[in-house]
């Protein structure tokens, strides 16, 4: 019905709306493929800063009504038919799933429909979050499913690629990392000043500002940075560390740092839009999840020249190389974290050292036209 003459139409698909690694990656390929001639559609659960985000910048989008709600049998059929029907007006060419829930669903509908291509990108295979085994084991075989449904799976790390389901199914995934574009970052004072006002008090008189852009979820491990800043100020290091976003953890994590005495100098700033602007405030950036993909927060970091303190896990090696651009430790271990925070602050060369490292590797091995170039490739 939408279907332009000659265009390829690429239908991409994905579970939330709010603004997260993934949903920055479906804005990335929307407006990538755009320029390069082909028609992208964005079906998506809810209303959030991606729908507001591809409205603004001219794409068209489609609210899939039972998506957002927690997984649950009879919600899940609806989607499906919801899934078909949309198949059926829109006609698209290719079908990009983007997320596990939406993945399975997705693609089935689409072998239903009989979509010429059906691509799945993973963003940190979700069996690997911490859940009990039966959890787990269940998580693999639906992503196993996904991956058969699908003629491609795109995997955004080589530890996601190499974790993949593999029976009968290897021939079918491919890696292309995450890339980024430029990005026009605040001057390092006004950047300051602007985080000042989000703390909503002074800051102590010439504090190193550590931060993170962090969605307050479980697996981004944000506690273990936290009592590793507390052990740093006790031993009368002084800095103050920021956390830009907002999630479900929030209340959990203020209750953390009250209960530290903290509120000083730990700060919730909750969302700020065109975070990653802010970047260059920061003295040191820091990662400390549990689960990750690639993430697309360790890249801007990367950008902007600042060394990194974040774990040894997903894609995250595959950006920081330990005591070349950045210290990697181990999930989970606040005493390492803690470490490695001191040996930046005590080691101003290094410090300096390793942002110019980082700021490198991704200017050059982590381009956007790369990545959209390759995914297209997929396409045909």
């Amino acid at each position: 019905m939408h279907q332009k003459h000659n265009k390829t139409k690429v239908l991409y698909i994905i579970t939330k709306s709010n603004w997260g690694g993934a949903q920055r990656y479906v804005y990335d390929m929307a407006m990538g493929i755009s320029k390069n001639g082909y028609e992208a559609v964005v079906a998506l659960g809810g209303n959030g800063t991606l729908k507001e985000k591809l409205g603004g910048a001219g794409i068209r989008t489609i609210t899939i009504p039972n998506l957002e709600r927690n997984v649950n049998i009879f919600s899940e059929w609806k989607v499906f038919f919801d899934l078909l029907k949309i198949y059926r007006i829109e006609r698209p060419n290719v079908i990009h799933l983007n997320s596990s829930k939406i993945g399975g669903l997705g693609a089935l509908a689409g072998r239903f429909a009989k979509i010429k291509r059906i691509i799945f990108t993973v963003h940190g295979w979700a069996y690997k979050e911490d859940r009990n085994f039966i959890s787990r084991k269940i998580i693999k075989f639906l992503s196993w499913l996904t991956i058969i449904f699908s003629h491609k799976t795109i995997a955004v790390s080589l530890d996601d690629y190499r974790t993949a389901p593999k029976l009968f199914v290897k021939k079918k995934t491919r890696m292309i990392h995450n890339g980024i574009s430029e990005i026009k970052f605040k001057e390092k004072s006004a950047a300051r000043n602007e985080l000042k006002k989000y703390a909503g008090m002074s800051i102590p008189k010439g504090a190193l500002i550590i931060g993170t852009i962090s969605e307050l979820h479980k697996n981004k491990g944000l506690p273990f940075m936290i009592r590793a800043v507390h052990s740093l100020i006790k031993k009368g290091y002084n800095i103050t560390f920021f956390i830009i976003s907002d999630g479900e953890e929030k209340i959990r994590l203020e209750r953390f740092i009250e209960r530290l005495g903290l509120q000083d100098r730990v700060f919730l700033t909750g969302h700020i839009d065109k975070a990653s602007e802010f970047l260059q405030g920061f003295d040191i950036f820091t990662l400390t999840s549990v689960k990750e993909g690639l993430p697309y927060v360790l890249l801007e970091a990367g950008l902007a020249g600042l060394p990194i303190v974040a774990t040894k896990i997903g894609g995250i090696p595959e950006i920081v190389e330990n005591m070349k651009s950045g210290i990697l430790v181990h999930p989970k271990n606040a005493l390492e974290a803690e470490r490695a925070l001191s040996f930046l602050i005590d080691f101003k060369k290094k410090k300096e050292e390793f942002g110019n490292n980082l700021k490198e590797k991704v200017e050059r091995d982590f381009t956007l036209e790369q990545m959209v170039a390759d995914t297209v490739n997929l396409y045909s």
